[in-house]
C-alpha cells in the first residue's frame, strides 16, 4: 500500500471509530442490547477478514479478550448514560493506569516524561469528574455513566497491558485474535441483560449493523492494512482524531454540546497522551 493511501486509511479508521458514540445514541435499544449486537456483528466480520482461528487456541488471547470485552461493553453503556465527550475522554485516561501497571507487571522503567504525561492525564481526569453534566434524553444518568466510562479506561489499560505481555512472550501477532475473542465475549456477556423494545425499527437494526460492521469491523481492517506502511507514532497521533471528533458527531446528530469544563478536561487528557507519544519517539 502506498504511504499516502496508508495515511488516508488510518485517518478513515479514526473517523469511523469516532462515530461510535453518536451511533450508539441513535438507537432506542438498551445499552446491553447494543453492546451484544454490535460485538456479535463485529466478531463475525473480523473473523471472516483476519481469520485468527489458530491463535484463538491461546489462553492468553482469551484473557486479553476479557479485558477488551469489558472495554467494549463499558464504552456502550457509558455512551447511553453520559455524554459522548465524557465517555471517550474518560476511556482515554488509560495511560494514567499504565503508568502504574507497566512498572509493576512488566517491570518497565518509569521515565520523567511518563510522569509528566501521567500528571497531565490525571489533571484532565480530575476536571472531567468535577464537571456538572445535566441529564438529557441521550445522556440519562451522567454520574453513573462517568463511572462506567472510567471503568472503560481501566479496562482499555488492561487490554493494552495484556497485548504488551503477549508481545513479550513472542505472541506479537495475537492482537487480531484478541480483538475477535473480545467481541465474542462481549456479545455473550451482554446478551443476557439485553432488552428489545416492542417498537424496534429498521433504524435500530441499521444502527447496530453499522456499529458492528463499519464502525468496528471496517475501521479495524483499514487500520491493520495500513499499520505496516506508517510509523507507530504517526498512526497513534492520527488516531487521536477519535476523541477529538466523537463529541462533534454527538453535537451534530443529537445536539449534545460538551460543556467548557469537559472540553478543558478532555484537552488535558489528550495533551498528556500526545506528550507521551512524541517524547517516546524522540527518546527512541
Amino acid at each position: 500500500m502506498p504511504p499516502v493511501l496508508a495515511r488516508l486509511a488510518v485517518v478513515a479508521a479514526a473517523v469511523l471509530f469516532s462515530t461510535g458514540g453518536a451511533a450508539i445514541k441513535a438507537t432506542a435499544l438498551s445499552g446491553f442490547a447494543v453492546a451484544a449486537a454490535r460485538s456479535a456483528v463485529a466478531a463475525l466480520v473480523l473473523a471472516a477478514v483476519v481469520r485468527p482461528h489458530r491463535r484463538l487456541a491461546s489462553a492468553g488471547v482469551w484473557i486479553v479478550g476479557c479485558a477488551y470485552a469489558a472495554t467494549m461493553v463499558s464504552f456502550v453503556i457509558g455512551n447511553k448514560l453520559t455524554t459522548a465527550a465524557h465517555t471517550i475522554y474518560l476511556q482515554s485516561t488509560a495511560p494514567l493506569y499504565l503508568l502504574v501497571l507497566g512498572p509493576l507487571v512488566l517491570e518497565e522503567r518509569l521515565r520523567r516524561r511518563d510522569v509528566a504525561a501521567g500528571a497531565c492525564v490525571a489533571a484532565g481526569l480530575a476536571v472531567l469528574l468535577s464537571a456538572d453534566v445535566p441529564a438529557s434524553s441521550v445522556a440519562t444518568d451522567p454520574t453513573t455513566g462517568n463511572l462506567v466510562a472510567l471503568g472503560a479506561g481501566i479496562a482499555w489499560a488492561l487490554t493494552l497491558l495484556g497485548l504488551r505481555m503477549l508481545a513479550v512472550r513472542g505472541e506479537d501477532r495475537a492482537a487480531p485474535a484478541a480483538t475477535v475473542a473480545g467481541n465474542v465475549l462481549a456479545a455473550i456477556a451482554a446478551a443476557p441483560f439485553a432488552t428489545i423494545p416492542a417498537d424496534l425499527g429498521w433504524s435500530d437494526v441499521a444502527a447496530v449493523a453499522y456499529l458492528g460492521a463499519i464502525q468496528i469491523g471496517l475501521a479495524y481492517v483499514l487500520l491493520t492494512r495500513a499499520i505496516a506502511h506508517v510509523s507507530a507514532l504517526e498512526a497513534s497521533i492520527v488516531l487521536l482524531l477519535e476523541p477529538v471528533l466523537s463529541p462533534a458527531w454527538a453535537y451534530l446528530l443529537h445536539g449534545e454540546a460538551p460543556g467548557t469544563v469537559a472540553l478543558v478536561g478532555g484537552a488535558l487528557v489528550l495533551a498528556g497522551a500526545a506528550l507521551q507519544l512524541v517524547r517516546t519517539d524522540r527518546a527512541d
